[in-house]
């Protein structure tokens, strides 16, 4: 069912190219639903043996307990008791250790914008363990677009500093909408005409082009059209649907914000 975008395909290349580089530290970003996390799925089933990867999903927390996070994403066992040396020494020693059997440690972070700008700071210093030319750990970062936001602060500058490779997922725009549609109606055993070409371009001004949205409001319209005993849906259709209230949908992200040059400059053009 994964449909290959352009932008998604981008994406993609970026996580291999961070893997089959080493890169110390990859990111990508996106809106909600766009579809990182069925990226980093595909990615672990192409994972080469020599990988031992740890992933972690909305960690929270204090330095300690992220490390906490880190040894259960690796399945390291820990004395409860463990102070953040001993826990550190613990992972450290578990990296260099699949160093030397000739393993590659990966730790993916999903929904890392929720890490804040001081555990992120952490993670950076994680990378420390790596020597020489040679890395022995690699992070993986995926979140929301705020993560971006969070990564170019100045106190986080080393941080940026050592991301190799970063990627911003987009929404589809609307050919790729419908492509999607036609795509996951086929792949669902369908002829991929069971959605009409002008109600899927409706269900991509409703949904903006989020995947997941899309999904919600596809699924709902094929229901509405059983109910109704059509044998396709149409954009009638999908306005019913989306009048019944049956769908939430979130208010778009906010602009960016003006700076006072800006906006001197904008109430001068309303005056």
């Amino acid at each position: 069912m994964l449909f290959w975008s352009d932008k998604h395909r981008k994406a993609f290349a970026v996580l291999e190219y961070g893997l089959m580089t080493r890169a110390p530290l990859t990111v990508v970003t996106g809106e909600v639903g766009a579809g990182k996390t069925t990226l980093i799925q595909a990615l672990l089933r192409k994972a080469d043996d020599d990988m031992r990867v740890g992933l972690i999903s909305n960690a929270r927390g204090d330095r300690g307990e992220l490390l906490r996070w880190i040894l259960n994403a690796f399945d390291i066992p820990a004395p409860a008791d463990a102070d953040y040396v001993r826990l550190f020494q613990i992972f450290q020693d578990f990296v260099l250790t699949e160093y030397a059997a000739g393993h590659l440690v990966v730790l993916i972070f999903d929904e890392a914008q929720n890490l804040g700008a001081e555990t992120l700071e952490e993670l950076r210093m994680l990378t420390n363990i790596n020597s020489g030319t040679d890395e022995l750990l690699q992070l993986v970062l995926l979140g929301q677009p705020e993560l971006r936001d969070i990564i170019t602060r100045p106190e986080l500058r080393q941080f940026a500093q050592r991301v190799s490779a970063t990627f911003h997922l987009g929404s589809f725009d609307e050919a790729n909408s419908v492509a999607y549609i036609r795509h996951r109606l086929r792949h669902a055993g369908g002829t991929g005409d069971e959605i009409g070409d002008e109600a899927a371009r409706r269900i991509h001004a409703e949904s903006r082009g989020v995947p997941r949205m899309i999904n919600k409001i596809a699924d709902l319209s094929l229901v509405y059209a059983a109910a109704a005993g059509l044998a396709a849906v149409n954009v009638d259709l999908v306005d019913e649907l989306i009048g019944d209230g049956l769908i939430l949908i979130a208010a778009p992200e906010p602009g960016p914000r003006l700076v006072p040059a800006q906006e001197t400059e904008r109430k001068r053009d309303l005056s």
